[in-house]
């Protein structure tokens, strides 16, 4: 089993930064794919940015140029740095990896954008 534990959510005001980690533990070996998901009340869940082990990444629409993902495979940590948040950006957001054809998923990390 991989367990995935996220920090970093809060309450901030439009234009403002987070940052969200994520750290993997458990059995490791073998995680692909890192990223992140979010939801927000009443919708479903969508994805937000992935990266690979070599580095390449993918972004919603949404985020790009906004958000960035990355990921320190040592110490099997994602990040998520958000900028430019705006308030439709409020969402619980959910860690995700990816290993041997299986989805784990964190707890989730309430963000809320508003003045």
């Amino acid at each position: 089993q991989v367990q995935l534990v996220e920090s970093g959510g809060g309450l901030v005001q439009p234009g403002g930064s987070l940052r969200l980690s994520c750290v993997a533990s458990g059995i490791i070996f073998s995680i692909n794919t890192m990223g992140w998901y979010r939801q927000a009340p009443g919708k479903e869940r969508e994805l937000v940015a992935f990266i690979i082990p070599g580095g390449n990444t993918n972004y919603a629409d949404s985020v790009k140029g906004r958000f960035t993902v990355s990921r320190d495979n040592a110490k099997y940590t994602v990040y998520l740095q958000m900028n430019s948040l705006k308030p439709e950006d409020t969402a619980v957001y959910y860690c995700n990896a990816k290993r041997l054809g299986s989805n784990y998923w964190g707890q989730g990390t309430q963000v809320t954008v508003s003045s």
